[in-house]
């Protein structure tokens, strides 16, 4: 199998690769949006699970990563429910780790662990401790593949920053020690501004706070009138949909058709409907400076501003007022 990524090019993938990006538990992760419901509100907010997945996979292939980190990279986001994030709202998981919660056990009863015997892995040793991928996962607020490939996956795809842009930012990754760092301070300036396009300028945008919550309000009605169980979470984004709709239950339908692109909603801290607080997500990748690691916030002023106004925006949270009713 051959793959091509308008990010990291083309590769030639090995068969347990092929085998598993063309199982059904990867297939399905087509149907699962990146943003949860921000395509409902934006046709253009569209990145899915899928991209990022295979995105993430390649970055780990590029950087050097072993066979079984590109597996494990791949393979990260297998346990996504429909709506991504939505979940953890209509759950009220405030760490929105519930697709963690369930990973071992969506894991065990799909087909990926017959495909990884096949070709002599074994799924627990590579799937249920992510410490040993030091390339796909990092705490915050250091860089991983993860982190990179969805920064840069929405930003690009939604037209916040260019293709050359990425691909200068992606020539500047080192890796030491098996885990990804930056080797020029300006690259990481940028880097850190365009992270907080993506986790504060989108994620935190009033459509996309009004989208969310708008369905999850929905969902979480639905649950309470066992229109849907939590098994239907695994469901793709449309399908999920189509079962709440083919229900008809006034109440819960007429939530989701407020789920429009002509929605009218704004900013406002005084006069609001709906305030939303997310995960804090700070930035702050180390430089290989001079032949030492170094935090980037520790050699620019301008990523210490940007953390700070990033981090009190986080604490903040979002204040939507909803002009369409």
């Amino acid at each position: 199998m051959v793959i091509e990524d308008q990010l990291y090019g083309s590769y030639e993938l090995e068969n347990v690769l092929r085998d598993l990006i063309e199982s059904k538990p990867v297939q399905r992760l087509k149907g699962i949006h990146q943003g949860g419901a921000s395509y409902l509100v934006n046709p253009k907010w569209n990145v899915t699970r899928y991209e990022h997945s295979l995105g993430v996979m390649l970055l780990v292939r590029k950087l050097g990563g072993s066979l079984e980190e590109q597996i494990a990279a791949l393979l990260h986001d297998l346990s996504h429910t429909a709506f991504s994030h939505v979940v953890d709202y209509v759950l009220e998981h405030d760490d929105e780790d519930y697709h963690e919660n369930i990973y071992e056990q969506f894991v065990k009863h799909s087909d990926i662990p017959v495909i990884l015997e096949k070709y002599g892995f074994h799924f627990e040793e590579i799937l249920l401790d992510d410490s040993r991928w030091t390339l796909l996962e990092q705490p915050a607020p250091e860089l991983c593949a993860d982190r990179v490939d969805y920064t840069l996956r929405d930003m690009t795809q939604y037209g916040h920053i260019t293709l050359h842009e990425s691909h200068t930012f992606l020539e500047h990754l080192t890796v030491v020690g098996g885990k990804m760092y930056l080797n020029d301070l300006s690259v990481a300036e940028w880097f850190v501004e365009t992270y907080y396009k993506e986790v504060i300028d989108f994620f935190m945008d009033p459509l996309n706070i009004y989208g969310n919550d708008q369905l999850a309000k929905a969902l979480k009605l639905a649950l309470q009138k066992e229109i849907i169980s939590s098994e239907d979470f695994l469901k793709e984004d449309e399908e999920l949909l189509e079962h709440v709709r083919s229900s008809r239950d006034s109440e819960v339908v007429s939530l989701i058709e407020k789920l429009q692109p002509s929605a009218n909603v704004i900013s406002d801290t005084k006069n609001y409907d709906i305030h939303r607080k997310g995960k804090v997500r700070l930035i702050d990748p180390s430089i290989f400076y001079e032949g030492e690691l170094i935090r980037a916030s520790k050699l620019s002023n301008k990523i210490q501003l940007m953390n700070n106004d990033a981090y009190k925006k986080s604490i903040t949270g979002a204040y939507v007022k909803v002009l369409t009713k």
